[in-house]
């Protein structure tokens, strides 16, 4: 998060943003939260839709093995007088004549008939001869489940459970004799045979009104998985769905017990809860809020960025004014003190009007700078470049800024190689030469040494300008180029600067297609250990018929 300003208004409009930020984040959280809850507010709507499928297809499911599948044998059982003990007891396959078809596919499955009586414990079976277990089981079992489950008047019970590892469906009825139970008559079938009727009557008996479904086939709606009570599986629909939306129900205790497990169709939620499934926006509030929090990242560093131009055109002001108003001083005074003759010998009068052209020379250079400032902020600068030799205009830069150097005990040497020429401007030649000059007097020790060096190197014209300065740190040699910056050093000392100089020199070396860069003074050009800092400039050189001797660069 960039840094907050520190202005009053700036500080305002940063608290205005981030309330901006965190309202954009109480909103995204708000309609998460709405998701949610109509979310789940659907799934559970899905969920009681389950439990009413499942409802259903057990209370379908039972009506259907009564009225379908248990009931027919029982009657058969019951013209065929197989509850008087004594009468022959009929196999299942005789049971068949006289039913419905869906009734004798039905027995195909049955193993056996079976009568029980109650008082003795005499057990008949005709047909497949039971397994020893079976008996057991049949002994054992079946007096309980009458005692228990059996309804007197419903004349009819199912049990269903895995005996000696087959499983055993026993429809049965029990005969009454002076009121009590006497006999039980039945047939034991294979489980398989109930399944038809779990999806018997789907048309006519649907799992969920028309209304929401539509009229869908029953596969496409639900999956259904039928268990015994103790978990075995005895059915599962052709096609399975996920567990997302279940239920679970019983098959009433008289006709089995079992289990049945429903899933709906993830694709019913569109039918059965209107507009579907809500579907969640949080990647897109996500999206939303991460646009929002950048766009006032944004803006909090544009308004960063403001507020230290607007510090840095402040500081800009004072430096322009502190330069200006010391130049003015000198000139207003030694004019004044040559108008009222107040000069007592020919050495101050020359002295008085030294002092003056050289403030007004570094008035000029100040005007100079910001003129290129004002244009290159416009982007109106335009040179008008032509070929010349360096070194007469390199040498001319260096003696129109002497009189400044001396004013500091500086004296600036010069190394310059003949015969070399470039396209120059040379007005901003002569600019980025007296820019750098100043740079170096104004920031090294009185009476320094300044070099002034021209060469060749890698077929461009090179100039540096050499002082005896502290030197610039390696971190900061690309930022003081930037406008209005300054070294860290510099900022509380007395040294006044506008901070456009060598912002200016770069400007108008780049439009000369050449560049610009700070390097470490060459060893020894500081002097009395100092290791002072290099400024170059490289140009491209304009080829000539004649090439003479160049001078190289000190590494």
């Amino acid at each position: 998060m960039p840094r907050v300003p520190r202005h009053p208004r700036g500080l305002l409009v940063a608290v205005l943003l981030l309330g901006s930020l965190l309202l954009a984040g109480v909103l995204a959280l708000q309609a998460h939260t709405n998701f949610l809850y109509h979310r789940a507010t659907a799934e559970r709507v899905l969920r009681d839709y389950a439990r009413l499928a499942a409802s259903r297809f057990a209370l379908r499911t039972g009506s259907n093995l009564y009225y379908m599948a248990a009931w027919p044998p029982m009657e058969a059982l019951s013209r065929a007088k197989a509850g008087t003990p004594g009468t022959p007891l009929p196999s299942p396959e005789q049971l068949e004549p006289g039913l419905q078809p869906y009734a004798v596919d039905f027995l195909k499955l049955a193993r056996y008939t079976l009568r029980l009586d109650l008082a003795t414990g005499r057990l008949e079976t005709s047909g497949d001869a039971p397994s020893a277990a079976a008996r057991r089981w049949l002994l054992d079992g079946l007096p309980a489940h009458a005692r228990s489950v059996y309804q007197p008047k419903e004349h009819l019970a199912v049990i269903v459970e895995q005996v000696g590892g087959l499983r055993h469906a026993v429809i049965y009825t029990v005969k009454e004799k002076a009121g009590a139970p006497s006999t039980l008559v039945g047939v034991d079938v294979d489980p398989k045979a109930f399944e038809p009727f779990y999806t018997m009557g789907a048309e006519k008996q649907p799992l969920l009104p028309r209304p929401l479904t539509g009229g869908i086939v029953f596969d496409s709606m639900v999956s259904v998985i039928v268990t015994e009570a103790n978990g075995a599986e005895l059915y599962r629909s052709p096609v399975q769905y996920p567990a997302t939306f279940s239920a679970r129900d019983t098959v009433e205790a008289m006709m089995g017990g079992m289990q049945v497990h429903v899933a709906l169709r993830p694709e019913m939620a569109s039918k059965l809860v209107i507009g579907g499934l809500p579907r969640s926006r949080l990647p897109v509030l996500l999206g939303v809020l991460a646009l929002t929090t950048g766009l006032i990242v944004t803006a909090l560093v544009q308004l960063q960025r403001e507020y230290e131009l607007a510090r840095l055109r402040t500081d800009f002001v004072s430096g322009v004014s502190h330069e200006l108003r010391t130049p003015l001083a000198q000139i207003r005074m030694f004019s004044e003190t040559l108008l009222l003759g107040r000069v007592r010998s020919e050495e101050e009068h020359r002295r008085s009007l030294e002092i003056i052209d050289q403030e007004a020379r570094r008035l000029t250079h100040l005007v100079e700078n910001l003129l290129h400032f004002s244009r290159a902020e416009r982007q109106v600068t335009r040179l008008s470049p032509e070929r010349a030799p360096l070194a007469p205009l390199v040498q001319q830069a260096v003696e129109g800024f002497a009189p400044l150097a001396a004013a500091r005990g500086v004296r600036v040497h010069t190394d310059l190689a003949d015969g070399v020429d470039a396209s120059v401007d040379v007005e901003a030649l002569r600019q980025m030469l007296l820019n750098l000059l100043d740079n170096a007097v104004k920031y090294g020790p009185p009476h320094q040494v300044v070099s002034v060096r021209l060469a060749t190197s890698n077929g461009c014209a090179r100039i540096c300008v050499d002082d005896q300065g502290p030197g610039i740190p390696a971190a900061d040699r690309e930022r003081v180029w930037d406008r209005f910056w300054r070294l860290e050093r510099d900022r509380g000392s007395a040294i006044a600067g506008t901070g456009i100089g060598l912002a200016v020199v770069r400007e108008l070396v780049a439009l000369h297609g050449g560049r610009a860069w700070v390097e470490d003074a060459p060893p020894g050009a500081g002097g009395n250990g100092v290791k002072g800092v290099r400024f170059v400039i490289e140009l491209p050189l304009v080829a000539t018929a004649e090439t003479p001797d160049r001078a190289s660069v000190p590494a």
